[in-house]
């Protein structure tokens, strides 16, 4: 598999020098690589809206604080650690199970995020990513410190994603997918980022409340809800399905990941496994075998 990750963060630094009135085609310039990921949309996706749905960087204003952001990342040298972090994910995925397909290319765009959205800087303390289409990632960040301390565990949780859901891998069926498999999704992920980088591997915004027993199992009373429209407020929490207009559950922000780590950590006790080799278990298979 080769790893492609775009030369954004050049490209971002390039928007910011434009004249305000040519940035929006300079933007759509830079996320072109990425319209494979939906080619069932006719014509492409919306790459502005898509932009702004991922909490990308705000096309006016804020230039200077979006600059030093800029030299941030590239002096903790995101780019390169996002590289590492994929190839040795992918070493360990393979070495697990050597009967795994992987994309040939895997194409990875690093968007800066938006630093004047609260629910991304604060809520989901400047991270957002998406791994879920086979051959593409995208990771919206912002350099606080544990963001940079976490880059290639990110990456490798993104990759973990990427993997399940692609060829001979778990099928996602927006109309039937249950919650349980996004929960035991974000586990396996968060688990297998654990295997390789420890206490940096878990998802970051997961806080006390998130991981707290209730939450726990208020989640794990939700597995067998269907549609890829309770992911949100079963997986994220309450801030992100008020933030994207879905009726929240009474769930703390990440408590789908939190449950989806008691869910894998029980399975991996029970079958002397890890995370890596169950990156193609179905979510039953690892429910039922915790519980």
């Amino acid at each position: 598999m080769k790893i492609n990750a775009l030369d954004s963060l050049d490209q971002t630094l390039a928007i910011l020098d434009a004249p305000e009135s040519e940035r929006a085609d300079l933007l759509l310039s830079m996320r072109q690589p990425m319209s494979g990921m939906f080619p069932w949309i006719p014509g492409g996706p919306d790459h502005l809206a898509a932009h702004r749905g991922t909490f990308g960087f705000p096309l006016t204003g804020h230039d200077e604080l979006l600059r030093e952001a800029l030299t941030a990342m590239r002096s903790a040298r995101v780019p390169e650690r996002v590289e590492a972090g994929l190839d040795t994910a992918m070493r360990a995925l393979r070495e697990a199970d050597p009967d795994l397909r992987f994309p040939e290319e895997l194409r990875v765009l690093i968007t800066l995020g938006d630093p004047t959205d609260d629910h991304f800087m604060h809520e989901i303390q400047g991270l957002s990513a998406f791994g879920g289409i086979a051959g593409f990632i995208e990771l919206t960040l912002w350099p606080n410190p544990t963001v940079l301390e976490r880059v290639e565990a990110i990456a490798a949780h993104e990759l973990h994603h990427n993997v399940r859901y692609g060829p001979g891998g778990i099928v996602w069926n927006p109309m039937t997918v249950a919650v349980g498999e996004q929960v035991v999704a974000e586990g396996l992920a968060d688990v297998f980022a654990r295997e390789l980088y420890g206490e940096a591997g878990p998802t970051h915004f997961v806080g006390a409340a998130g991981s707290s027993e209730d939450a726990v199992a208020k989640v794990l009373s939700g597995l067998e809800i269907t549609g890829m429209q309770h992911m949100v407020p079963w997986v994220h929490g309450d801030a992100a399905a008020r933030r994207f207009g879905a009726e929240p559950v009474g769930l703390p922000t990440g408590a789908g990941y939190a449950a989806g780590r008691v869910l894998v950590d029980g399975h991996l006790t029970a079958t002397r496994t890890t995370a890596a080799a169950n990156v193609r278990t179905d979510w039953r298979i690892v429910a039922g075998t915790s519980r």
